[in-house]
């Protein structure tokens, strides 16, 4: 199907964004799903809260697509990001690579992941079991 990147307010189906990479050429899919768990640094996690600017949000998807495809030429890439309210276990993020080869798709997925957590202006919001709750700072900006 191709490349493809997006933002939801929905629940992401992995099996549907690994469908966007999947072709004959394809030797690997990897499929990383970024899932919300019950706790962060010894506090426990209700929920978290994602919200984005859509339209540079999604720029920016794209760009970490593009730097990724430049590294690895074989790759097809999809990129999947949640906003809005997210319960535990839910996927936040999904990436899906497929490349000839397994150690191409497995190397450019944790790219993707690491790079989105770094350029990709999508904040997060954590909801503590005890009422309180914090933004949490991206990781500082740095080139690939």
């Amino acid at each position: 199907m191709g490349n493809y990147f997006d933002l939801t307010w929905d629940r992401i189906d992995s099996r549907v964004t690994a469908d966007h990479v999947r072709h004959e050429a394809a030797g690997a899919v990897v499929v990383f799903e970024g899932v919300v768990r019950n706790h962060h640094k010894g506090r426990s996690v209700d929920r978290l809260t994602y919200e984005a600017y859509e339209p540079m949000a999604k720029k920016k998807l794209e760009e970490v697509g593009a730097e990724a495809i430049g590294q690895w030429p074989e790759l097809t890439v999809a990129i999947v990001h949640r906003l809005g309210d997210l319960a535990i276990g839910e996927a936040a993020t999904v990436v899906a690579v497929s490349s000839p080869h397994r150690g191409n798709a497995f190397d450019a997925a944790r790219y993707i992941m690491d790079r989105i957590k770094i350029v990709v202006p999508i904040w997060k919001k954590e909801w503590f079991s005890d009422g309180t709750h914090e933004w949490v700072r991206p990781a500082p900006q740095s080139s690939p």
